[in-house]
């Protein structure tokens, strides 16, 4: 059997962001991470994440790229910690929890985003 040049298995996902180090920060902040890596060529931010990586990316930025369904979501254990740490955060929550499995919210640039209890 012939082997696949393409595997099945997701990399990175890209976030389109206005401004790279305020993306950095709020990123870093609601996730718990450093913000000591590098920017790279002025416009990318590599998420240090587990998993499935982020790349934030000033250069695909456009009023037109902001993600209006969250294309990804970020795992929790608690869903209501995680709720009422969004909450704490002053994040803009854009759904209750659903199902007791997950909630909706935007980042800085109006990215929709989902967080999911595993």
């Amino acid at each position: 059997m012939k082997s696949k040049p393409i595997l099945n298995q997701i990399g990175t996902t890209f976030i389109p962001v206005s401004d790279i180090e305020k993306a950095r920060d709020w990123y870093c902040d609601i996730l718990a991470l450093p913000t000591d890596g590098e920017i790279l060529f002025g416009h990318l931010y590599i998420l240090p994440m587990n998993g499935t990586g982020i790349v934030l990316d000033s250069k695909i930025f456009s009023e037109e790229n902001i993600y209006k369904t969250p294309p990804f979501h970020l795992n929790t254990n608690n869903i209501e910690e995680a709720f009422q740490y969004m909450k704490s955060k002053n994040v803009e929550i854009t759904t209750e929890i659903e199902n007791n499995h997950w909630f909706n919210f935007k980042d800085l640039d109006g990215n929709h985003l989902m967080i999911c209890q595993c």
